[in-house]
């Protein structure tokens, strides 16, 4: 069995090389075709081009780019078509993957087309899911409530846990390398050049507002390898010059020792939490897109932990709120109760993601394995 799969980021590159290994022990003659980073290149994928050219966020972000990304959708459909493939699995990115997949779904309707990671119809853009059901047959949820949301639309749907809950943490001697006196802080400003550039100047000034309060403060930040020389170049000037990381290893070693993460939105919140580790999210955008999201949304919160637990006990500061000056009293207060205020939040959103039960990349597999043999008997 051949398989064609499409990651347009970091998070995207996780699932699939999960899932590629979940596949592959229970099918070890399995191959792969497709789009991915590191992680997916390592179990066996050669990239058709470089993903960090899909990592782009954001309705007016991506104007300056719309040919160049017209492009490669069309490349990538080709490709699939062109493959032998006998599934196209598409994961996250729905601008691009959706896409890809309604022109192949054009040309061959009966190919079957399995998505990773429910569009978050909850949160805004309801009609997103109806629209997916036209180019997709079968989704993986990361979330336990999301199924009957594809059901509905047309779909089926398993839940399949999310990654975080099985990915490894650092070990003792792997944390002992973060050791220090001062409080070490986390600073992640995302993984598009776009949030970097918006946002590490921000945490630059909290930075900088800790240390007037805590000198002895320690700053560490991983980051991934697309946006590694900016965020050099942007943290240059810190008032405390972070400790840059881009390996495994010592990343699990921050997120394990770190007394308090600033974090850009997204799935980092979850690995936070993964790794008990209190936070404060900042995120900011171009204004008219942040307008845009801001009409459409259905919720009050777009930090995962916050949804997941059905609390709201991680502060946010999102576009206007996105300055210093609000961001680092936040910071200090977490500071100051050791991240009491989370901790609940955090380990009931780990058991209600999937902790203590089948690593999710070996779901996603079952998922995938069992859906294709429902299609084939059909």
């Amino acid at each position: 069995m051949t398989l064609f799969l499409i990651a347009g980021e970091p998070s995207g590159d996780r699932l699939g090389a999960a899932l590629m290994a979940g596949l592959k022990s229970l099918s070890p003659c399995v191959q792969f075709n497709g789009i991915g980073g590191p992680l997916m290149q390592a179990e066996g994928l050669d990239s058709l081009f470089p993903m960090e050219e899909l990592s782009v966020m954001g309705l007016v972000e991506v104007l300056p780019k719309y040919f160049a990304l017209k492009r490669r959708i069309a490349q990538a459909a080709q490709a699939v078509l062109t493959s032998g493939a006998q599934a196209l699995v598409t994961i996250d990115s729905p601008d691009f993957c959706l896409r890809v997949a309604a022109i192949v779904k054009a040309a061959r309707p009966e190919f079957p087309v399995i998505h990773y990671v429910a569009p978050s119809v909850w949160a805004w853009r309801p009609g997103r899911a109806a629209k997916m059901a036209r180019v997709v047959d079968h989704v993986l949820a990361l979330l336990s409530f999301e199924p009957p949301y594809m059901t509905a639309a047309g779909m089926s749907c398993d839940f399949v846990g999310h990654p975080v809950v099985s990915e490894p943490l650092a070990t003792v001697e792997e944390r002992a390398q973060m050791a220090g006196e001062g409080p070490l802080i986390l600073a992640l400003p995302g993984s598009r050049k776009g949030e970097v550039t918006r946002l590490a100047p921000v945490l630059g000034q909290v930075v900088a507002r800790i240390k007037a309060v805590h000198p002895d403060a320690r700053v560490a930040l991983p980051t991934v390898r697309g946006v590694a020389g900016l965020v050099q170049d942007l943290t240059a000037d810190w008032a405390i010059p972070p400790q840059i990381i881009q390996d495994a290893a010592t990343k699990r070693a921050a997120f394990a020792a770190a007394d308090v993460a600033i974090a850009a939105s997204g799935t980092v919140s979850l690995e936070l939490a993964a790794n008990d580790c209190p936070m404060v999210i900042a995120y900011d955008m171009n204004p008219l897109t942040l307008w845009l999201m801001r009409r459409a949304a259905l919720i009050d919160t777009v930090t995962l932990v916050n949804l997941v637990s059905d609390s709201r006990v991680v502060p946010e500061f999102i576009g206007p709120d996105c300055r210093a000056d609000r961001i680092a009293p936040a910071v200090l207060r977490l500071l100051e109760d050791l991240g009491a205020s989370q901790r609940d939040a955090m380990q009931l959103t780990m058991e209600r993601l999937g902790r203590g039960g089948l690593p999710p990349g070996l779901r996603a597999a079952q998922s995938v394995l069992g859906f294709l043999g429902r299609k084939a008997v059909a």
